[in-house]
């Protein structure tokens, strides 16, 4: 058995075959009670005060059209925290669909506000080689939100499937209802694992209160990930167990900067 943070939920090697199936098949999989509410509680306060601070520093925040921002994590408590970003359960289903080494290359937070708007509908990143050719899953964002998501409050939009198909197919596919853009309500703790291939917009927070949605990025060991970056102090990188060292992709600095400039800018394909 596999047990998630805190023993909410339990998760047998058969139920993680079933969710990295899911993945593969419909590029996406949700898994129910990962982390405890503690957990979430103390990512909240650490958040909203983060928040605040970037929005008063010139490029705190990067901007995601209207009333929607993404911050970069920084690598401090309670955010460095191994039992999140090498969760077992977590680690359990990337084994199951990377085939090669991998790395984590990601942290960050996705915020819309009342106002935001629905996202045009895009992917993450290109195809490997092109759309001709089907790919197996080589990048993967894992996310889980700090709030409950609800249909009022932003939820994100995908359609299943479509990480396999032609970006032009798929967006047809959508667009004559074919393939619907299906929203993803999750309580805190929940845990959504995609292939940021797949088809997918940010829907409008119709709610006075942020809907923050915290993003892991893990790929393949040879991507190149220019826009996303890692940046941890060398402390605490030295403290870790070797197999958290080689999964890390990040610059290691004697202390962390003080004013982060949001360079993750561009993000649709």
């Amino acid at each position: 058995m596999v047990q998630s943070i805190g023993g909410i939920v339990k998760y047998s090697a058969t139920d993680l075959d079933l969710l990295a199936g899911a993945l593969n098949k419909d590029g996406i999989c949700v898994i129910r009670g990962v982390f405890e509410q503690k957990l979430i509680d103390e990512w909240v306060q650490a958040f909203e005060k983060l928040f605040h601070e970037r929005q008063n520093q010139p490029g705190g925040l990067a901007p995601r059209e209207i009333s929607r921002y993404y911050l970069t994590l920084p690598w401090i408590y309670p955010f460095a925290n191994e039992l999140v970003f090498a969760n077992p359960v977590i680690m359990g289903i990337l084994e199951r669909v990377f085939f090669q080494e991998y790395v984590m290359v990601q942290m960050g937070v996705d915020v819309p506000f009342q106002g935001s708007d629905y996202q045009e509908t895009h992917r993450d990143f290109r195809p490997l080689f092109s759309d001709q050719i089907v790919t197996p899953l080589y990048a993967l964002a894992v996310n889980f939100p700090l709030v409950e998501v609800t249909a009022d409050n932003g939820p994100f939009q995908m359609a299943r499937g479509t990480h396999v198909l032609p970006r032009e197919e798929g967006l047809k596919k959508v667009a004559s209802g074919e393939i619907p853009m299906e929203s993803f309500y999750m309580q805190p703790g929940d845990v959504m694992v995609r292939s940021p291939l797949a088809l997918h917009r940010g829907s409008p927070n119709r709610t006075n209160q942020p809907r923050p949605m915290v993003v892991m990025g893990y790929a393949m060991h040879w991507l190149h990930t220019p826009k996303v970056d890692l940046t941890l102090p060398k402390d605490y990188y030295e403290s870790l167990q070797e197999k958290l060292k080689q999964m890390l992709r990040c610059q290691l600095v004697e202390s962390l900067p003080q004013n982060k400039v949001e360079t993750y800018v561009n993000f649709k394909y």
